[in-house]
């Protein structure tokens, strides 16, 4: 396996238009994320392929199936599957959301956002711990994007998520563009949001683009991944760049996927803002 990711480095999604191409071009990148779940069969093709990459190129395994917000029980089926592929591939981080996705074992093709409140959040916490206690490891759960909220939550989100860190220990995967399509969506402010977390227990930044979509009464934003990243979300990044230093950072892109160099460039964009904002003396880079 390739060594660890550090902390100045930029990644990308892999996904299966390009799949081929890293493994017979290794374009220089600093490291790949998967999602977990397209990688659970042990023989399948892509399953080699990545443990190829691995060869080549620290791997984030993303999860988006263990449904933690649920009232379901935890997948034991889905959990020794994604042990053995963090035991096949060791890599440098496993995610999953702060959503659900189930009920009653029927899942929705969707990261459904959770009530806010007391008997939510030490559910929440619980099904980490099992995981954690199952894989043997700290993961990491990213922030949502939502497009409604229950009227019901007595927490805000920000404050949700940092609890869960707390009292599990768990590391935060934040989503800089889900907070600004759930800021507009909602109503609510992105600095606030992010000045809430404790910045030492954020691993990772993800990057994507969105989608306005008009409605009779109003426009509400869609975290497509369809889109280059917007300059607000690009300003938001400078500015934790600014303030906390370097991360590793991955950029997002599922929908309308690109030719690879379009994907690149934009991890590009990001690695120039991140040396930039060391030049000016905010940050250093590995």
């Amino acid at each position: 396996m390739n060594g660890p990711v550090e902390q100045g480095m930029v990644g990308v999604g892999l996904r299966s238009p390009h799949i081929s191409q890293f493994v017979e071009q290794k374009p220089d990148i600093g490291w790949l994320e998967v999602h977990s779940e397209n990688y659970f069969n042990p023989a399948s093709t892509a399953r080699q392929q990545l443990r190829h990459l691995a060869g080549h190129y620290p791997i984030s395994c993303h999860g988006i199936g263990l449904s933690l917000g649920s009232a379901d029980p935890l997948s034991r089926e889905h959990l020794v599957q994604l042990k053995q592929l963090v035991d096949d591939i060791e890599p440098f981080a496993v995610s999953d959301h702060l959503s659900w996705s189930s009920v009653d074992g029927q899942f929705f093709n969707d990261l459904l956002p959770l009530p806010y409140t007391e008997d939510a959040l030490a559910h929440f916490c619980h099904k980490v711990g099992q995981v954690q206690d199952f894989l043997g490891r700290q993961m990491l759960i990213e922030n949502p994007s939502s497009y409604l909220s229950f009227a019901h939550s007595e927490i805000p989100e920000w404050e949700f998520l940092r609890e869960v860190q707390q009292r599990t220990g768990c590391g935060l995967l934040l989503d800089l563009n889900n907070i600004y399509v759930s800021a507009f969506n909602h109503g609510f402010d992105c600095n606030n949001y992010i000045a809430t977390l404790d910045p030492s227990t954020v691993k990772e930044i993800h990057l994507a683009g969105f989608t306005v979509k008009q409605f009779d009464d109003g426009e509400i934003w869609i975290d497509t991944h369809s889109k280059p990243i917007s300059e607000p979300v690009w300003q938001l990044y400078r500015q934790w760049l600014q303030v906390h230093g370097n991360i590793p950072t991955l950029i997002e892109w599922d929908l309308d996927i690109p030719e690879l160099p379009v994907l690149l460039a934009e991890a590009d964009k990001a690695t120039t803002i991140m040396m930039q904002e060391a030049k000016d003396g905010q940050i250093s880079i590995p």
